[in-house]
């Protein structure tokens, strides 16, 4: 069988395969086991055939275990998938639809994420989670003393403040059973407290550390936080080819409903990582108090667009800004160069 293309759906236990040849005529269609997939994929595709499969759980994973092998390995964003699905959805069309859609000239693929990659990006995560938790377990806090008549702060560095003297205040209206059960959902509190204080810690390592990540905070309203998340995310950035590109796939750009010649954009689009796109909008809201005072090319610009449009318009305006400036600094290895970012 000389096959070129290789579609796999991937999942916990079974493979999918499909295989093709070069009349475009399926050749190999197969479902194997996890223990198996790898050593019969070996011996059945040869290494010039390229291999496509879905950008999800474990992809990254067995797109490096395969490149090691010596193959092309294509991962495609599974909404660029699912027009190609014909029928009903099995693994075995799901396997097709994959080998399909690589076919396409036009195609956009996913980069490879290195172990580097997907070890900040997994601190990011972790971080991430432990954010919802805490606010999860102020909220707890709240809650449940507003059942005692105690008005809890809305901002959770006051809550911190006042969860001890309410402890200490016998006259608070609080009974003696819920206080034992407010110090130990204060103890969780302060206990994720210092978890996201640790992985802080270690956000701030590996901006040191990195010499991208050091650039990329040359940038105003990008700090470790941003830095190290950009990187785990895009990478080299080679996968895109300019800016536009990149801010587009982080969901920066405008979405689109055009027909007959008549241009009509929207909002921005939100594709791509949700969290990512925060933080650079985060990040450029910070920018944007501090360039009131200043008098720059940048800060002149973006309080151009404030001063006309809404806060919220400026900031997603910087924050599009800022991921293209982070491509260019990124794909050539540049420092931040404030003059030419204003244009």
């Amino acid at each position: 069988m000389d096959m070129i293309r290789v579609g796999i759906d991937l999942a916990k236990n079974v493979f999918q395969v499909h295989g093709i040849d070069r009349s475009e005529k399926a050749v190999w269609r197969r479902k194997l086991s996890r223990s198996e997939w790898l050593e019969v994929l070996q011996q059945t595709v040869p290494l010039h055939a390229e291999i496509g499969m879905e950008a999800c759980g474990s992809a990254h994973h067995w797109a490096r275990r395969l490149q090691a092998l010596g193959y092309t390995v294509k991962l495609i964003a599974p909404q660029f998938v699912k027009p190609y699905v014909k029928s009903n959805k099995n693994d075995a069309n799901d396997a097709e639809a994959i080998c399909e859609a690589m076919s396409r000239p036009a195609m956009r693929f996913v980069a490879v994420k290195t172990i580097e990659q997907q070890d900040v990006q997994a601190v990011h995560r972790v971080r991430s989670g432990l954010m919802e938790q805490r606010n999860a377990k102020a909220n707890q806090i709240r809650g449940l003393t507003s059942e005692y008549g105690v008005v809890a702060p809305r901002e959770i560095a006051q809550l911190r403040r006042a969860v001890p003297v309410w402890l200490e205040d016998i006259n608070c209206g609080l009974s003696d059973r819920f206080r034992r059960l407010l110090v130990g959902l204060w103890e969780d509190l302060r206990s994720l407290d210092d978890r996201i204080h640790e992985l802080d810690r270690e956000i701030m390592e590996i901006a040191a550390s990195d010499p991208v990540a050091r650039r990329l905070q040359q940038l105003r309203g990008v700090g470790p936080m941003v830095a190290t998340a950009l990187i785990a995310t895009v990478g080299n950035a080679k996968q895109f080819a300019n800016g536009r590109q990149m801010a587009a796939s982080l969901g920066l750009t405008p979405k689109q409903n055009s027909s007959g010649g008549k241009e009509r954009l929207l909002g921005i689009s939100k594709r791509g990582d949700a969290y990512v796109r925060c933080l650079l909008i985060h990040g450029a809201r910070a920018m944007i108090q501090m360039a009131r005072r200043r008098t720059d090319a940048l800060s002149v610009w973006v309080m151009c667009i404030a001063g006309k449009r809404h806060p919220n318009v400026a900031a997603v305006a910087l924050a599009n800004k800022t991921a293209r400036i982070a491509w260019a600094m990124i794909t050539r290895g540049t420092d931040y160069q404030p003059e030419p970012s204003a244009c």
